[in-house]
């Protein structure tokens, strides 16, 4: 819970006879969505609303502002009932990711392979510029941990991929290389967003004068020709989503020819 003190969550609900006598740790955050405990102790308080209001939080002040005690202040109930829902922050994050990725698959994705990658892609990047939190999770486990909405993405890739003749393993090689660009990409976007913020600057450029001297200095020593023949050539273009793009083509382009379809 980085760093907040969390208490022993209620007993979990009742979903069945091969659930009721596993103790309340092994049940799964998930199962305890789709089975809630009947009847609530506190109405307002629900998984759904308390991912809502952390989301809310996090888009408007960042991640660290979400804790346990913010969420009761503003849903206005008692600090410790949200942890009839929750075992803790954890939880939490993986509630809110789950939240955020609800409208990233499409009914009317296309059936090829590359449109659907691309279109996840573009998709996942338009995600995280919207909520940054996401690249701040702070919690390897959030980071990581499979939910309905995050599998559902998978779910939709993986078939369009084996549809294209490419076996369950390669498919999911596939998915993961895409997935990796796309997060490092985005990630990268918003740590730059983030720096311009703090410093008060307006844009890129405004970050390249700040970093000016040191730039200046390094590429003057000689130590870097290849480099600065990319930036003398006009290299690294400064539209994030057009440079997002090329990278995405040369990614797909890499996979069709290496998996030969």
């Amino acid at each position: 819970m980085s760093g907040e003190k969390t208490a022993s969550p209620e007993p979990p609900c009742k979903t069945g006879d091969n659930a009721a006598g596993r103790a309340k740790t092994q049940v799964s955050l998930w199962e305890r969505v789709e089975h809630p405990s009947p009847p609530p102790r506190t109405p307002t308080l629900s998984h759904a609303r308390i991912a809502a209001v952390a989301v809310k939080i996090a888009d408007a002040e960042g991640i660290d502002a979400v804790t346990m005690r913010r969420i009761a202040t503003e849903l206005e109930v008692a600090p410790m009932a949200a942890y009839r829902y929750v075992s803790g922050k954890d939880e939490v994050l993986e509630l809110m990711v789950d939240l955020v990725h609800a409208d990233l698959t499409a009914a009317d994705a296309p059936g090829d392979w590359r449109e659907t990658m691309r279109l996840l892609a573009l998709r996942t990047r338009d995600l995280v510029l919207a909520h940054p939190w996401l690249s701040q999770l702070g919690s390897p486990r959030a980071m990581f941990a499979p939910t309905p909405n995050r599998l559902a993405v998978v779910e939709q890739a993986l078939v369009s991929l084996e549809k294209a003749g490419l076996r369950p393993d390669l498919s999911m090689m596939v998915f993961d290389t895409v997935n990796s660009y796309v997060h490092g990409a985005a990630y990268t976007e918003v740590a730059m967003r983030m720096l311009i913020e703090e410093h008060g600057l307006t844009d890129t450029d405004g970050v390249k004068a700040s970093m000016a001297p040191g730039f200046v200095w390094l590429v003057g020593s000689g130590r870097y020709p290849a480099f600065l023949r990319s930036v003398e050539a006009g290299g690294r273009p400064g539209d994030p989503a057009g440079k997002f793009e090329s990278g995405l083509e040369c990614v797909l382009d890499g996979i069709a020819a290496r998996m030969r379809i």
